[in-house]
């Protein structure tokens, strides 16, 4: 699948892991924070690989849905704002 989307992209070596047409996005409030990292945690699931986000093993989902996944997080409804 990462080699087929890399023959896609002529900037891409053999394999993409990501969309080329990546760009940055300021996060003016907590609320749009929340709504990219559901996005983000969905990706997953609407790709077909699982049926719910916790369920990706390398996804802060699962620190969301309580668990504990593989790397440290701070969770965004820990910050002050």
């Amino acid at each position: 699948m990462f080699e087929r989307a890399a023959k896609k992209n002529k900037n891409a070596a053999k394999f993409q892991l990501w969309q080329p047409e990546g760009h940055p996005v300021q996060l003016v409030n907590i609320k749009m924070a929340h709504q990219k990292l559901d996005y983000i945690h969905y990706n997953p699931v609407e790709a077909g690989f699982v049926t719910k986000p916790e369920e990706w093993k390398y996804s802060s989902a699962i620190d969301y849905f309580g668990g504990k996944g593989l790397l440290e997080i701070m969770r965004l409804d820990t910050l002050i704002v």
